[in-house]
């Protein structure tokens, strides 16, 4: 049993309106609208999932969409930032089309090992980065969404953190998690895991003063890391409890099974197994299509459907 970290499997947020919430991760970053489901601890909350063309763990950016409410504040004990993977060539293209649909761009930013950063907003203010890197069309996007193919989002390129202090959390990474460190810049520690690259970077920003974030709408609720199977799932759980974090019990979210836990910086980690992924309870072809219920929440279906606000998906073309 390998018992490593691969890298980033999911990440969740919260976010306002449902409908808008698809409209601009389907409609807009062209992202495919993988799982339609509930919040399996509230499930009266959608709860959406966004990925590749069958939704590969390392592509999955997950939303619990609240409707109306107060927006969140990021900050420390947060995750702050979700950056996606694109082609270079791809940079002219993403400027233009955030612009066309009425958003604010910053970038390209030139970071260093020749990468090329835009820094945009989702309509709930959450921060998202395009990060233009040499071997992104090593995975490929959505071949069939609204972005042309070539210039599809390539999945996850890593995912930002704030802590008020970095060593425990660093000392977590390292120590316990298997994570390298392989860059630093002033306040911010770039950190990898498994076989390194796109997906399985984490950086970790330590700011003594930064205000403690608020989690609601617009803030990333949590930040899930792969892992291979049940049976190294339940390793975990056990190497977390042993050094004295509290790990919940494993969880059954149907699409893979989970352990929950805080790092010492306050930033809630889940860790996720990647079977059995999202073509159990409907094809590939017809993904996203339908609502999906775990068998405890059939019984439900007749009036969550009534609770649940209508959606439509945008046109996959145009």
């Amino acid at each position: 049993m390998n018992k490593g970290i691969l890298g980033i499997h999911h990440i969740t947020a919260m976010s306002g309106i449902a409908q808008e919430n698809i409209d601009f991760y389907v409609g807009v970053l062209g992202l495919r609208l993988v799982k339609k489901t509930v919040n399996f601890d509230a499930p009266d909350v959608y709860h959406f999932y966004y990925g590749d063309t069958v939704g590969n763990p390392g592509t999955i950016l997950t939303f619990f969409p609240f409707g109306e409410g107060p927006r969140g504040r990021s900050g420390a004990g947060q995750a702050t930032v979700t950056s996606f993977s694109i082609r270079p060539e791809s940079i002219a293209f993403w400027i233009q089309r955030l612009q066309d649909h009425g958003l604010s761009v910053s970038g390209p930013q030139a970071r260093s090992h020749d990468r090329q950063v835009i820094t945009f907003y989702d309509p709930d203010g959450l921060a998202l980065e395009l990060v233009a890197h040499q071997g992104a069309e090593k995975r490929p996007g959505w071949q069939d969404g609204p972005v042309p193919s070539e210039h599809a989002i390539r999945g996850f390129y890593s995912v930002t953190i704030k802590v008020k202090n970095h060593v425990l959390t660093s000392a977590l990474l390292k120590d316990v998690m298997g994570f390298r460190l392989i860059e630093q810049n002033g306040c911010r520690f770039r950190y990898e895991v498994g076989e390194g690259g796109p997906g399985t970077m984490i950086d970790v920003i330590s700011q003594e003063d930064a205000a403690y974030g608020r989690q609601s709408i617009g803030t990333i609720h949590h930040i899930a890391w792969r892992v291979a199977n049940e049976e190294e799932l339940v390793w975990w759980q056990q190497k977390l409890l042993n050094v004295g974090l509290h790990a919940t019990e494993v969880k059954d979210r149907n699409y893979f099974k989970s352990v929950y836990f805080r790092e010492p910086g306050g930033v809630l980690f889940e860790l996720a197994t990647d079977p059995p992924g999202f073509a159990i309870d409907e094809s590939v072809e017809n993904l996203g299509s339908s609502l999906k219920l775990p068998e405890w929440l059939e019984p439900t279906r007749f009036n969550l459907e009534a609770q649940l606000p209508p959606i439509s998906v945008p046109k996959i073309r145009g």
